[in-house]
């Protein structure tokens, strides 16, 4: 509890704290400067209260910046992977279109022999399935990426408790088992 001070000069001029008991009289002479300074030192406690709320507001700030520079990563991941499968793509296809047109400048030049024309055949169809499986691939790459980036927002945007978690787990487990059983 706080001690009531009143204030007072010495004959020197030196501030003064005079502390008195209860019934009025002087129970201790203190120095203003030293007083004040013991004063300063101890903390309130409504500065104390001040000061946790402050922490506890700075640390929700600090999570949610977290949490916007992680969605922001995973945005910035998903547009690159996609620009990348993009350029990848344009690349096999600008190299299928000079393939094809050295093909077809050779076989201008072989045109009456018969094996050529088989080879061409050839070619043709093996480029088609080339094209096919590149573009199933760039497909599959880009469903992955997508199926990550949305996993990545389900963690980050919405944390589900443990309890439910675990009771999912379970459920998925019970089915699994009573198969095994029947086998």
């Amino acid at each position: 509890m706080a001690t009531r001070r009143t204030t007072m000069r010495s004959r020197s001029g030196t501030k003064l704290y005079a502390v008195r008991d209860k019934g009025g009289k002087f129970k201790d002479i203190q120095s203003y400067k030293k007083a004040h300074a013991a004063d300063m030192r101890t903390t309130s406690k409504a500065e104390a209260t001040a000061k946790d709320k402050l922490a506890a507001v700075e640390k929700k700030v600090e999570k949610a910046a977290r949490k916007a520079v992680k969605s922001v990563k995973a945005g910035l991941e998903k547009a690159q992977a996609k620009e990348k499968l993009m350029a990848m793509e344009k690349k096999v296809q600008r190299a299928a279109r000079k393939a094809a047109k050295t093909v077809r400048a050779k076989l201008d030049e072989a045109r009456a022999n018969k094996k050529v024309v088989a080879m061409e055949k050839k070619v043709e169809r093996v480029a088609k399935k080339a094209a096919k499986t590149v573009r199933s691939s760039l497909s599959d790459a880009m469903a992955a990426v997508k199926r990550a980036a949305s996993g990545v927002a389900k963690k980050v945007s919405a944390p589900k408790p443990a309890a439910k978690k675990a009771a999912r787990k379970t459920a998925k487990k019970a089915p699994a088992k009573r198969a095994a059983k029947a086998a």
